[in-house]
C-alpha cells in the first residue's frame, strides 16, 4: 500500500525535486501487530534530518493515522521531499513537500543470522565526507546502492563500508558496533554515514546495563582486533558477524545479551 500526501496513489510529479535531485528525507519502520515500532524516537529523527535540510516536517498525528492504515505487520516506509518545483537548485519560499507513506511484507530471514552470526563483505568503495549531512538519511543513496552492486554472494549478508581514511563507518544498510574488552565502541558519524534509531536505541541499553561505550574513530584493524562485531537496524534488529575480511568469530554473550535489553524496551 502506498499513500502519496494522504491519498491512494502510486505515482509522484516528474518534477518532485525528491526525484530530481533526491531532496528528502526518509525513515524505514517496522509495524508488528498493528504497533509502529520506536514510533516517538522515529519521528524524532525525521523531524531531525528535515531540519537538517529546512524542510517541513508532516505532522506526528497525520504520519501517525496514515501508519496506522497500512498492514497490522510490515516494514513501513515515510518519505518527505521537498515537493513540486520549477528548474533549478533554487528552494522557492513556501514549497509543500510531498509526503510519502508505504508498506513492504516483513523480510525472512534465517534464524543462524541472530544465532550463529552473518557473513560480511569489506565494500571497495569509501564514502565520501559532508559533515552537513552526517547522520542524517536522506534520499541521496548512490553510495549505498553501489556498494551493494559489489557482491550477489546469498551467503553475505551485509557489506562494510569505510572512509576515505579507512576508517569504519556503518553497513551498507546498518551501523556496527564491536566490543573488545567489555567496551562497546560504535563510529562516530560526525563526518558521514547514517545516525539510525536502533544505534541510538543501543548505546542507550548497554550504557544502562554498565557497559563502557566508545563513540569515536574506528579504524579497520580495530574492529578486526573486537572479541564481538554487530550490526543494527530497525527490520534486521541486531546481528553479531561471524565472518569478516579473512576472520571468523566464535559467537560471544555480548551480541545476545544487548538483543535481549532491546527486545525488553520497546521505546
Amino acid at each position: 500500500m502506498t499513500l502519496i500526501d494522504g491519498i491512494p496513489a502510486d505515482v509522484v510529479s516528474a518534477n518532485d525535486r525528491g526525484l530530481l535531485y533526491g531532496d528528502g528525507v526518509f525513515r524505514t519502520l517496522k509495524r508488528v501487530g498493528g504497533i509502529t515500532l520506536n514510533w516517538a524516537r522515529q519521528y524524532r529523527k525525521l523531524a531531525a534530518d528535515c531540519a537538517a535540510l529546512h524542510l517541513g516536517c508532516p505532522d506526528a498525528a497525520e504520519l501517525e493515522a496514515e501508519l496506522g492504515r497500512l498492514p497490522r505487520d510490515c516494514v513501513a516506509k515515510i518519505i518527505v521531499t521537498r515537493g513540486r518545483a520549477e528548474r533549478g537548485y533554487a528552494v522557492v519560499p513556501g514549497a509543500l513537500p510531498t509526503r510519502i507513506v508505504t508498506s513492504s511484507p516483513v523480510p525472512v530471514f534465517p534464524q543462524s543470522h541472530e544465532t550463529l552470526g552473518v557473513k560480511v563483505h569489506l565494500c571497495s568503495l569509501r564514502l565520501a565526507s559532508q559533515p552537513r549531512l552526517a547522520g542524517v538519511k536522506h534520499l541521496n543513496r548512490l553510495e549505498n546502492v553501489l556498494a551493494r552492486m559489489e557482491w550477489n554472494d546469498p551467503a553475505i549478508a551485509e557489506g562494510i563500508l569505510l572512509d576515505a581514511a579507512g576508517d569504519v563507518i556503518e553497513g551498507t544498510m546498518s551501523n556496527v558496533f564491536c566490543c573488545r574488552a567489555g567496551v562497546l565502541s560504535t563510529p562516530d558519524l560526525s563526518g558521514c554515514g547514517v545516525a539510525g534509531v536502533q544505534r541510538e536505541r543501543l548505546l542507550e541499553c548497554a550504557e544502562r546495563s554498565g557497559m563502557t561505550v566508545q563513540v569515536g574513530k574506528l579504524p579497520l584493524d580495530r574492529l578486526m582486533e573486537a572479541d564481538e562485531v554487530m550490526l543494527c537496524n530497525s527490520v534486521i534488529g541486531l546481528w553479531p558477524v561471524r565472518e569478516f575480511n579473512g576472520r571468523v568469530w566464535e559467537m560471544g554473550g555480548v551480541a545476545a545479551r544487548l538483543r535481549r535489553l532491546m527486545e525488553e524496551r520497546n521505546d
